[in-house]
């Protein structure tokens, strides 16, 4: 399983990648794998703020739906357009091709409450 040191992630298996005020998020190879084939991904959230913990979209596999939360507060400044043509590329290849959406961060304070790669791992076992 491929787990990133150089990303934050949640304890519900989205990872965060930050790039100065800005952080790019998407779900693990952990939680795609547990989803199974991704079908649809919604995300109707762009230009919206969000709390840390709101839903920011769905995610849609063959055998469930599951929401996607914010791992912290901000605005939703970028989707990622490819996923809604190609949503397969969140199997194939979610920290790259399949990251969802781009946040301007509000709370940088809030990036001390995530998880580190050594951390998710022990939570995941």
């Amino acid at each position: 399983m491929n787990i990133p040191a150089d990303l934050k992630y949640t304890s519900d298996h989205e990872w965060i990648k930050v790039d100065g005020d800005i952080a790019t998020i998407g779900i693990t190879d952990f939680a795609q794998g547990e989803l199974g084939d991704i079908v649809y991904v919604e995300i109707e959230t762009e230009g919206d703020t969000l709390e840390k913990g709101d839903v920011f979209g769905t995610v849609e596999a063959v055998k469930t739906v599951s929401d996607l939360f914010m791992p912290l507060k901000g605005e939703v400044i970028e989707v990622n357009s490819n996923i809604e043509s190609t949503p397969e590329s969140v199997n194939d290849s979610p920290y790259e091709n399949g990251w969802m959406i781009k946040v301007k961060i509000a709370d940088a304070s809030e990036l001390e409450s995530l998880l580190s790669a050594e951390a998710y791992q022990a939570e995941i076992g």
